[in-house]
């Protein structure tokens, strides 16, 4: 059977990178979602298309619901196969103190991991459910889970993904479509290059941090058929951090 279409958000660089590629090589056309970076993302899509996967850009801002939507409307329109895998991988960070955090901080890591959340899942959800087969993964973070100092926003944002996975799987549940949280800790990527490396590895039982591959392998297994019986479930990639 022809496998649906997956979109991927924030797929230019990192985890979301690695998800893309691991989904395109299961043999998904994947729909490469990303807000400003047009060079990262083209190298992500050209390594796509030279390891011989089907892939297609998609610029829009997750936070911006009119953007948003226009985008996801014109997905939809299109006469391409269905889209049945959404990750949802788009998330900022906004470091800060909780005493010193400015509003536009808070409001900042909200809009782009809460609402990016409504604003690409809320229409991809009854098309999914119509068609009684689909794959919602949401990326979270072990900050959601135990929360971090200086991560106010980000492990709130991270934990509400938790509860809206939750609370959606169990909506889904009867459509077959399938919605499952990954929430990885310490990960190679951009977001974690100024963190010290000999301070953090201590807190981290295998000791070490760990690469997006480790992520991206797990998002691809929860998008196939043998992952069926697996919702509403929030797996760690953390190294036994929680």
């Amino acid at each position: 059977m022809t496998k649906p279409r997956a979109l991927v958000t924030g797929a230019s660089r990192g985890i979301g990178a690695a998800i893309a590629k691991d989904l395109a090589a299961a043999g998904h056309a994947v729909i490469l979602n990303y807000r400003s970076n047009d060079e990262a993302a083209g190298a992500v899509a050209k390594a796509i298309t030279d390891a011989g996967g089907e892939v297609k850009l998609a610029k829009f801002d997750v936070g911006d619901h009119a953007a948003t939507h226009a985008a996801i409307a014109e997905l939809l329109a299109s006469d391409e196969r269905p889209i049945g895998v959404l990750v949802n991988n788009a998330g900022i960070a906004r470091d800060n103190v909780f005493p010193a955090m400015k509003m536009d901080e808070w409001h900042a890591v909200m809009r782009t991991t809460l609402d990016g959340f409504y604003n690409v899942t809320q229409p991809l959800a009854m098309p999914m459910m119509r068609k009684r087969w689909g794959r919602i993964i949401n990326i979270s973070s072990v900050s959601g889970v135990n929360g971090t100092r200086g991560q106010v926003n980000y492990s709130a944002a991270k934990a509400g993904i938790i509860g809206a996975t939750k609370a959606l799987a169990k909506e889904c549940a009867k459509r077959k479509v399938t919605v499952n949280c990954v929430a990885p800790g310490l990960i190679e990527t951009e977001m974690i290059a100024d963190v010290r490396m000999d301070i953090v590895k201590p807190m981290i039982p295998m000791q070490r941090v760990g690469k997006p591959e480790e992520v991206s392998s797990l998002v691809a297994f929860l998008a196939t058929d043998a992952a069926s019986y697996i919702t509403g479930q929030v797996i760690g990639v953390n190294g036994g951090m929680a």
